[in-house]
């Protein structure tokens, strides 16, 4: 038995804990889904000034930061949008290991699981507001933002991610493709509700 060292006392709890037998069948069949509570590592505002790709283009060079050629080129296409009124969304920061991937997996995967534990994607908007919000990132910190991908003037799939590296803070991109494969150090930031 793959966990043979748990106890008939410690099977019962969990089964105690998912509501019994009843709990267990849901549980198995897939008709109960347990969520993890991840905190809310930090709210954002969207819709908060920039209304386009130029607009953000613009605010992110004006205030010191840059951006890659594959970010400026997904920050362009029409696949990103902007939120036409000021809202609050409050954002996760999980690791692949997290979410329950001890090598890594697909970026498929991460966004399956990650569901499952009651996150949701975040509006592509997130990664360039998150880099004018984010403006005390700790140096060599980097996150992708769970998003759908958008197709770039080459053709591939492609996510925002924001770091800080030695020569300051940047709004990137990096493969969106859900068969690539991240590992287990790898964080993104997901949104709560």
């Amino acid at each position: 038995m793959k966990y043979g060292k748990l106890t008939l006392g410690e099977v019962e709890a969990i089964a105690n804990k998912l509501g019994g037998m009843e709990g267990v069948k849901r549980f198995l069949s897939g008709e109960l889904v347990i969520k993890c509570k991840f905190d809310v590592w930090k709210t954002i505002k969207l819709g908060t000034g920039p209304k386009n790709a130029g607009d953000f283009r613009k605010i992110i060079k004006d205030n010191g930061f840059s951006i890659s050629d594959y970010g400026n080129d997904i920050l362009g296409q029409p696949a990103f949008t902007v939120a036409t009124e000021e809202t609050e969304l409050d954002l996760v920061v999980v690791s692949v290991a997290e979410l329950g991937f001890k090598v890594g997996a697909t970026r498929e995967l991460i966004y399956v699981r990650a569901k499952e534990f009651g996150l949701d994607l975040c509006p592509a908007e997130v990664g360039p507001q998150l880099r004018l919000q984010y403006k005390d990132q700790p140096n060599g910190e980097w996150f992708i933002v769970a998003m759908e991908p958008i197709i770039s003037s080459v053709g591939d799939l492609r996510l925002f991610d924001v770091e800080q590296v030695g020569s300051g803070l940047w709004l990137e991109s990096c493969s969106g493709s859900p068969v690539c494969f991240w590992n287990f150090g790898t964080r993104f930031v997901f949104s709560r509700k």
